[in-house]
């Protein structure tokens, strides 16, 4: 085991698949010679050479469209896209074409494509370097939707993704990329030397994409949460001594529910977090899974904390961001409206 933070275990990963596998190739925008925005990609280029290492134009759907062909002739590429705000340029790409081939071919035919992308705010990065599209494509039929919330998770999932035949978006939440974040900007950076998930395996191991995490055990309140905002509210049920259950669902797509109406049934309460904005966010349709299958066990109205529904702001990041203040008052609304 290496301690690594996650831009490290997310490099391994596809290092570790390039030694094992031929077929994967790694492509986008800088991840050649400059290893990549955040060096998730440093050093592969000078390792595996600029036939499977290599920058593509500034053009989102045309790194889909390529890695879509690649895909179909026995290759498996890792596409990134530099920021989870630039992808709406490839949405055509991943909904129409790479989200359906396997389908419209009768199963002749699949693209086994990893998207990476990474996505979230608290870097200060405003309303083009801050979106959480997720919700968007779990609305997709045909791809799975993946984000890990720390470095070990993110290894094996990333991997798992890779050996997929089916097509993964695979979002990284940038704002834990060198450590967790608990949800006070003011306070020091944390980093992953001092977390259990910052001890990875250097070599290969996978994750299974669909099985969410339960990092926190509890009986008085159910939270489900992913990406950064798992150590958010990690830190909000530690510093107020609460009896919560904290679940990771590191996949949305597939989504565990299992683990979810288990979790919601025993504790009767549930508090959805997540960062992307409020309306038709994926935190509805947890809403409507939970409501459907735990309706006689809840004891109050489930509710939701997420970003507002207005475009990422530069001037008001730590208002518009799902801070520890706003998801102790929802968690104080769910225990007085069961008493």
């Amino acid at each position: 085991m290496a301690k690594m933070n996650m831009v490290q275990a997310i490099n391994s990963a596809m290092d570790v698949m390039m030694e094992r596998n031929n077929s994967v190739v790694v492509m986008g925008q800088d991840v050649g010679y400059f290893g990549g925005v955040f060096n998730c990609t440093s050093g592969l280029q000078k390792k595996y050479g600029e036939q499977r290492v290599f920058d593509t134009p500034i053009s989102e759907a045309g790194i889909v469209a390529t890695a879509i062909g690649m895909g179909v002739n026995d290759l498996r590429p890792v596409a990134e896209i530099q920021f989870a705000d630039y992808i709406y340029p490839a949405f055509d790409q991943i909904v129409s074409e790479l989200a359906r081939l396997r389908y419209r071919s009768a199963g002749d035919f699949c693209s086994p494509v990893t998207l990476r992308s990474p996505c979230g705010g608290g870097i200060r990065g405003g309303q083009t370097h801050s979106q959480s599209p997720e919700g968007i494509f779990t609305h997709v039929c045909g791809i799975k939707v993946v984000m890990p919330s720390n470095p070990y998770d993110a290894k094996g999932l990333l991997i798992a993704s890779i050996e997929d035949d089916d097509p993964v978006v695979f979002f990284e939440p940038k704002r834990v990329y060198n450590g967790p974040f608990y949800g006070d900007p003011k306070q020091p950076a944390s980093t992953w030397g001092d977390h259990p998930k910052g001890e990875v395996d250097e070599g290969y191991y996978t994750l299974p994409i669909g099985k969410a995490d339960v990092v926190r055990p509890g009986n008085d309140l159910s939270i489900i949460t992913y990406g950064t905002m798992v150590h958010v509210c990690e830190a909000v049920v530690r510093d107020n001594e609460l009896d919560a259950e904290v679940i990771d669902l590191r996949s949305m797509l597939p989504l565990d529910i299992d683990t979810i109406v288990e979790s919601v049934q025993k504790t009767g309460r549930c508090l959805i977090v997540h960062e992307a904005t409020r309306f038709s966010g994926f935190g509805a349709e947890l809403s409507a899974q939970i409501q459907e299958r735990c309706f006689w066990s809840l004891a109050a109205p489930i509710q939701r904390v997420t970003g507002w529904d207005t475009p990422y702001p530069h001037a008001f990041e730590w208002e518009y961001f799902p801070g520890p203040s706003r998801i102790m008052a929802a968690i104080d609304k769910v225990m007085k409206e069961s008493a």
